[in-house]
């Protein structure tokens, strides 16, 4: 999981975060005006890129935030089952098994090329090739 840090002030909407380990994409960002005796606070809030569930996040706005770098591949399709399809990376040659997205279930066919974002262990299909 490789990462990068960078000050939450400068987080932007659609732009990706860690928050609680997890990949997110801002969706909203409002800084506080710094009062007598403390600096300004920021309050993110994201949405879960692998699992969709929202997170808040409240911090200093010069606190660094840790920012996902998701690898975006290429994959194959090697078996389409009821509610999992099995890819192959085509750089490496690994294999492994995802959930079925039910937006692409209809799509998705043997031998066909999809676009997949990888963080850790997770991994998603992204759309179509």
């Amino acid at each position: 999981m490789e990462t990068k840090l960078e000050e939450i002030k400068k987080c932007r909407p659609n732009s990706f975060v860690l928050i609680d380990d997890e990949p997110c994409t801002v969706t909203d960002l409002k800084t506080s005006k710094p009062g007598k005796h403390g600096e300004a606070k920021v309050r993110l809030e994201g949405i879960g890129v692998f699992d969709g569930q929202k997170r808040v996040i409240v911090k200093p706005a010069d606190f660094r935030m840790r920012v996902p770098i998701i690898e975006k591949k290429t994959a194959q399709v090697l078996v389409v089952g009821s509610d999992n399809v099995q890819l192959m990376d085509m750089e490496d040659y690994s294999t492994y098994e995802i959930k079925k997205p039910e937006e692409l279930a209809d799509k998705l066919e043997e031998g066909r090329e999809v676009i997949v974002w990888k963080f850790g262990k997770n991994v998603m299909i992204k759309g179509l090739k």
